[in-house]
């Protein structure tokens, strides 16, 4: 069992930046590939950004060059930096761990809130 605890979500203006972090429980963190998705109010979750254990990294086209992910396994985190943030990126964002043997786990969210 994975437990995930996200952290970082606020309110910004565009054009501003925020840094999510992804705590996670467990000692073999760095086995599981890490993901950083999104819901906004009415449209279905989708992926944001994903990180294998590896580090191969992989973003959606709506915030390739905004957004970063990285992950520092030594201390069981994965992080979201996001820069030049726009009224479109407002959601929830959730933390995701896949064990690459089709098992995820999720954290409760954190809600971004950008204005224009």
């Amino acid at each position: 069992q994975v437990q995930l605890v996200e952290s970082g979500g606020g309110s910004v203006q565009a054009g501003g930046s925020l840094r999510l972090s992804c705590a996670a429980s467990g000692n073999i963190f760095g086995l599981y590939a890490m993901g950083w998705y999104r819901q906004a109010p009415g449209k279905q979750r989708e992926l944001v950004a994903r990180i294998t254990s590896g580090s191969s990294t992989d973003y959606a086209d709506s915030v390739k060059g905004r957004f970063t992910i990285s992950r520092e396994n030594a201390k069981n985190t994965v992080y979201l930096q996001m820069n030049s943030l726009k009224p479109e990126d407002t959601a929830v964002y959730y933390c995701n761990a896949n064990n690459y043997n089709g098992v995820d786990y999720w954290g409760q969210g954190t809600q971004v809130t950008v204005s224009s």
